[in-house]
């Protein structure tokens, strides 16, 4: 089993910034890839940001210029910093991780989401 526990979601005006933090736990062998997708009201599921294990990212069309993604690989720990936010950022912020469990098998493990509301 793979544990992730987000943090950092909240209220923030436009043009504001936050940083969502996403730790991963349990039998972890090795993690391939971790991601932020969002969700916000009425809409799909959008993948926002994925860092993979030598350290390349890539981004969405939306977030590039705005977010950037980090891990902290000595904590399991994802990072996406969020400035320049916009009203249509606002959306429960899931992270993802996919890798290979101590028993030497894939997992693909989400966080319980966090909110994030642009607002003034």
């Amino acid at each position: 089993q793979v544990q992730l526990v987000e943090s950092g979601g909240g209220l923030v005006q436009p043009g504001g910034s936050l940083r969502l933090s996403c730790a991963a736990s349990g039998s972890i062998f090795r993690i391939n890839a971790m991601g932020w997708y969002r969700r916000a009201p009425g809409k799909e599921r959008e993948l926002v940001a994925t860092i993979f294990s030598g350290g390349t990212t890539s981004l969405s069309d939306s977030a590039k210029g705005r977010f950037t993604i980090s891990r902290d690989n000595a904590k399991n720990t994802v990072y996406l910093q969020m400035n320049s936010l916009k009203p249509e950022d606002t959306a429960v912020y899931y992270c993802n991780t996919g890798g290979i469990s101590l028993l030497m098998q894939p997992y693909d493990a989400w966080g319980q989401g966090t909110q994030v509301t642009v607002s003034s």
